[in-house]
């Protein structure tokens, strides 16, 4: 893919053909495994980096693939066809991490940290939230930094972080001390290995299992100054620029998700027979695959009209689009996979069947990268201008 977009701009559908053919070979096999295990395929991360998906927003002078965020939902969209795990915490690593860190790093910072990003050599996260700071991340945030010789001392934790286990790199947000900002925060990118820092109680989760997920502790951990992300007390602004694109990209999940259950409840129906009929026959069966797939093209619809937008207008804000694009393809992705088991019968319900992971994977999207209640805030008070 990379030789292709160096000179001409790969079009949406050769990317979703080169993407998807290496999700079926790389990732459908090994899905249930991965799900099964709690293990993250670390192998793959490489094998993506040689694909040359892991920067699909980073301009190509800079080692990505230069291309947009309709791309990079199509990316997340494949790979979460095949395991919406893996289709996590790709994104977490390729959104998250690398173009938060593009966005707003230094030349310097750029150089030092894309290379091994782009490559798959190193695994990128993205580190905000904490055990007391879900919803209201700012106000609740307790995990500190203060100025010390040269840097910074931290000190706290920081919880429910996807790729936190593996991760070599990180993009931290840390409360600063700052009297003119009542929400003095601070961006800083940390690396495995430093003093002070580490992963801690990799979490057991329902759903998203092989996407590791863990707290993250800092113990006087000493941050140079060259690893500060943006200006100090600024780290708001850096923030709020990448909700957009976060909750953009991650309807892919969903998206993903939503074509996995169609992709095993039609050959099924065809195939399964009652009263001497295929019960993909039976009005009721067509009338679930009806709303099976209108859910679907609806949620890729939208997704992709907020994408196209952000992608002719980066500069505009998008919050209460991105928030309804994810609100709605994650609760349409749960009704996908509740239906995928219901369509299945007594087998859908075995946990050797495929169905139930959809299910459990689908949950996450209502509850990560901010839950559906504030999605339904952030929409309601963009439509009101109240609040």
């Amino acid at each position: 893919m990379e030789s292709e977009a160096s000179t001409d701009r790969i079009s949406l559908d050769e990317l979703r053909a080169t993407v998807r053919t290496f999700a079926e070979h790389e990732i459908a096999p090994a899905a249930a495994e991965i799900d099964r295990t709690d293990t993250f395929p670390r192998h793959l991360w490489p094998a993506l980096g040689e694909l040359g998906v892991l920067g699909p927003t980073v301009p190509e002078p800079d080692g990505g693939a230069g291309l947009g965020f309709l791309e990079h939902l199509v990316i997340v969209e494949e790979l979460s066809r095949a395991s919406a795990s893996v289709g996590l915490s790709y994104a977490a690593h390729s959104n998250l991490c690398v173009h938060n860190l593009w966005s707003n790093g230094t030349a310097e910072q750029r150089t030092r940290w894309l290379p091994g990003l782009l490559s798959g050599d190193h695994l990128g996260a993205l580190a905000m939230s904490e055990v007391g700071a879900g919803s209201d991340v700012l106000g609740s945030m307790r995990c500190a930094a203060r100025r010390a010789d040269g840097g910074w001392l931290a000190n706290g934790t920081k919880m429910w972080i996807t790729n936190g286990p593996e991760a070599d790199v990180v993009v931290v947000y840390m409360r600063t001390e700052d009297a003119t900002d009542p929400w003095p925060i601070t961006a800083f990118v940390v690396e495995r290995g430093m003093e002070g820092f580490r992963s801690a109680q990799h979490l057991d989760k329902l759903g998203m299992r092989g996407s590791g997920t863990s707290e993250l502790v800092f113990d006087d951990c000493f941050i140079p100054d060259a690893h500060l992300l943006g200006e100090p007390g600024q780290g708001t602004r850096v923030l709020m620029s990448g909700l957009d694109t976060e909750r953009l990209v991650l309807c892919g999940g969903p998206i993903g998700i939503m074509q996995a259950a169609l992709d095993l409840v039609v050959p099924y129906v065809r195939e399964r027979r009652q009263f001497g009929e295929p019960v993909g026959s039976f009005e009721l069966m067509q009338g679930k695959l009806a709303d099976m797939y209108v859910g679907l093209e609806s949620s890729r619809g939208f997704a992709y009209r907020v994408a196209a937008a952000i992608d002719a207008d980066p500069a505009t804000r998008r919050s209460h689009e991105t928030a309804a694009a994810l609100l709605h393809a994650s609760e349409r992705a749960v009704d996908a996979a509740l239906e995928a088991i219901q369509a299945l019968g007594g087998a859908g319900y075995l946990n050797e069947n495929e169905a139930g992971r959809l299910l459990r994977d689908a949950k996450l999207y209502t509850i990560g990268a901010g839950t559906n209640e504030i999605r339904r805030v952030i929409v309601g008070r963009a439509l009101t201008g109240l609040g």
